[in-house]
């Protein structure tokens, strides 16, 4: 049935349009969540940028390198292409003179022209406080999202048992989420951003200050001696994300050049994910070709604390809670029990194509870390104490870009000195305007540990990992384009549920087919293969197998006017292993989006059908949202999904957006387990939010 399901699909819903704000950042998101294979992801700090210069584009004949690589549009060759263009020839004419460039061609200008301009007039560099004032933006979010449906952490029982069980959780189900921020183009930003999950108590218990979390930044960029500093809460990123890199960064993806890191020195926080900053103070200093960043940051950490009762005194932390709920009672007492202290330099060099930099960053705590030893966590960090050194380089010649970093990290464990080597080498090369290679290779010891880091890696961990990698993009003609990529890896230390060394690879192939603006088909067949436990074991030696899936997608993208667009895909998995059944599964999804010029409304709706065999062959699929709510959920078991998300404008100070969507079950008499069982068949989702805009 589900095969009949998806030939009627596709012949039903012939279908993108040339690639705007929204079809750009989509893309972007997929590839991390893909990545990650996570429903809850706050990407807010990637989408911002991309926002911002859609509403204020980017002159080319002023843009700085930062600026350019900001875009995250462009590689390395790209940038390097159009800088040295102006060098020669002086300031763009128009758009049109893009063309000329021996490294772009129509389709990277058709995906750079919603964020960028051409003038002969250059900015003001030189920021008044009057000027700021007055061009500046503010911008308030508040968002609301309740728990439709009845789950069992909420049930009613008495405070007797609120207070000695984990099995209940002490606030309301509702999601609270505001954000208050002042910006002036790229050069300023402050704001505060508060949120309350579901589950945590508001304004009582154990939260009487209201929010659960809160957010602070106060963000300059753009002087000559001082490039940057942040006060509050901030992003760090070196190099290539060995070292230190705090936020998410792209991995493998249909586009070859995500596989490069773009360092961002400093970044303002402003999303709601309760780990991955710094707290406390950064600044970057330039002096000529040199720029030397410095950055402290002292924050609470979640951890569970245990006294020694054989020295008095004496308490070290067993376990580190990353998921940042505070609602039952174990959660509540995790809340806060560890202090981490991190500072960092990094000097940079630069000098026309060649970057260099060196970089040396200490973490610490305020008591010991020592969590449990098991044979597959040995090599990780205990101790208090944590320095990293990295080295990082960047040469970009001619149609070359050479990339890499080397970090060494070391610490003290019970006298004995530890730690480990990691290193990325990477190159991407345009053998043809039309044709670009890339080439990665990566060395991350078993012993290596840094906590803050987003090397490009298989295993979602800068660690335990050596791999190979090798895309390709080949654009036949105007039309037709091919995305292509090998990755053979391998881990030479066990992993949590594999217990021995493994290997695998991945492939992916993406045909393209775009023959005008209006109209994109791809399809595209990734094959992934990873060693794990097998499910046949006698509780002795566990054997480890070869788990093979394969995921099959056709994506179709149609502009039927220019206020509606249809988007169709069909994507079908399979994964095989010796110690089960194979088991498949299929997702049919069918958008439809209406954006009229003429009335500030604006319409998003998702109908989808899916069928898999198990949770394994779930298939997680980008959905339409808020802005800078985001929602990748995963679709597995039998079903259908459907949501409708409306946005309107009132006049130039108001946008409102309500959401609403819901999963039905076919052969499920309860959703999920623990305190998030639901009973029943469905499964809803609901979200308001406004924007007020001065």
């Amino acid at each position: 049935m589900k095969y009949f399901y998806c030939l009627t699909f596709v012949l039903s819903s012939f279908v993108l349009f040339s690639q705007d704000k929204t079809e750009i950042i989509q893309q972007r998101i997929e590839f991390i969540s893909e990545q990650l294979q996570t429903e809850d992801i706050d990407l807010t700090n990637i989408t911002l940028q991309l926002n911002y210069y859609f509403s204020h584009p980017l002159n080319l004949n002023s843009a700085s390198l930062e600026e350019l690589e900001e875009l995250t549009l462009l590689s390395a060759v790209q940038i390097n292409d159009l800088l040295l263009h102006r060098k020669r020839f002086g300031k763009l004419i128009s758009k049109y003179e893009l063309q000329s460039l021996k490294y772009w061609d129509l389709q990277t200008i058709e995906l750079l022209a919603p964020f960028i301009y051409v003038d002969d007039k250059l900015d003001n560099i030189h920021i008044s406080f009057k000027e700021a004032l007055k061009q500046g933006k503010f911008e308030w979010f508040l968002r609301y999202q309740p728990t439709l449906e009845d789950k069992a952490g909420y049930a009613d029982v008495p405070d007797s048992i609120m207070e000695t069980s984990n099995n209940f959780y002490h606030g309301n189900s509702d999601r609270y989420y505001s954000r208050f921020r002042y910006t002036y183009k790229t050069n300023i930003s402050i704001g505060v951003t508060a949120e309350k999950d579901p589950g945590e108590q508001f304004f009582r218990g154990a939260q009487k200050n209201g929010f659960d979390f809160y957010s602070f930044h106060a963000y300059y960029k753009g002087g000559k001696y001082i490039k940057s500093f942040a006060l509050g809460d901030y992003q760090i990123q070196i190099g290539q994300g060995l070292n230190m890199w705090s936020s998410y960064a792209f991995g493998k993806s249909a586009d070859i050049s995500t596989m490069k890191r773009t360092a961002m020195p400093i970044r303002p926080y402003t999303s709601v994910d309760e780990n991955r900053y710094m707290r406390g103070a950064a600044i970057d200093f330039g002096f000529g070709n040199f720029s030397l960043l410095t950055f402290a940051s002292v924050k609470n950490v979640d951890a569970v604390t245990i006294a020694d009762s054989s020295i008095e005194d004496l308490e070290f932390v067993s376990t580190i809670n990353l998921s940042g709920m505070h609602r039952t009672n174990s959660e509540i007492e995790k809340q806060n029990g560890l202090q981490e202290y991190i500072g960092g330099l990094n000097l940079r060099y630069q000098n026309n194509g060649l970057k260099l930099g060196l970089a040396a960053v200490y973490q610490g705590y305020d008591k010991e870390f020592n969590k449990e030893i098991r044979p597959y966590n040995q090599y990780d960090f205990r101790g208090k104490e944590n320095f990293s050194f990295s080295g990082d380089y960047n040469y970009i010649y001619k149609n070359v870009n050479l990339f890499g970093e080397i970090s060494k990290n070391r610490y003290n464990q019970n006298d004995t000195i530890k730690g480990g080597l990691a290193m990325v080498h990477g190159a991407l090369i345009f053998l043809d305007p039309r044709l670009s290679l890339g080439m990665l290779y990566r060395s991350y010891d078993k012993d290596y540990n840094t906590f803050y880091n987003a090397g490009f890696s298989e295993g979602g961990r800068t660690q335990n990992e050596n791999g190979f990698y090798t895309g390709l993009n080949f654009k036949f003609n105007k039309a037709w384009s091919l995305s292509s990529y090998v990755d053979i890896f391998h881990f030479s230390w066990m992993k949590y549920l594999v217990d021995a060394p493994s290997s695998g690879h991945e492939f992916l192939i993406q045909q393209t087919y775009k023959p005008n603006k209006i109209f994109k088909i791809y399809a595209r067949y990734r094959q992934q293969l990873r060693q794990k436990n097998s499910r046949d074991s006698d509780n002795t030696v566990t054997e480890i197998e070869d788990v093979l899936q394969r995921n099959y997608r056709i994506n179709f993208d149609y502009n039927v006017n220019k206020y509606i667009k249809i988007k169709s895909r069909v994507e079908y998995v399979s994964i095989s292993r010796p110690s089960n059944t194979p088991e498949d599964g299929i997702i049919l999804t069918q958008d439809f989006i209406y954006k009229p010029k003429s009335i500030p409304f604006n319409l998003a709706i998702r109908y989808a059908l899916f069928d898999t065999d198990s949770y394994d062959t779930r298939v997680y699929t980008y959905e339409n949202n808020a802005l800078y709510a985001f929602s990748v959920p995963s679709y597995y078991y039998q079903g259908s999904r459907a949501y409708v998300l409306v946005r309107y404008k009132f006049r130039k100070h108001l946008d409102i957006w309500m959401r609403y969507g819901v999963f039905l079950y076919n052969n499920r008499q309860s959703i999920s387990s623990g305190l998030e069982e639901i009973k029943g068949s469905r499964r809803s989702d609901f979200i308001l939010q406004l924007r007020f805009t001065f």
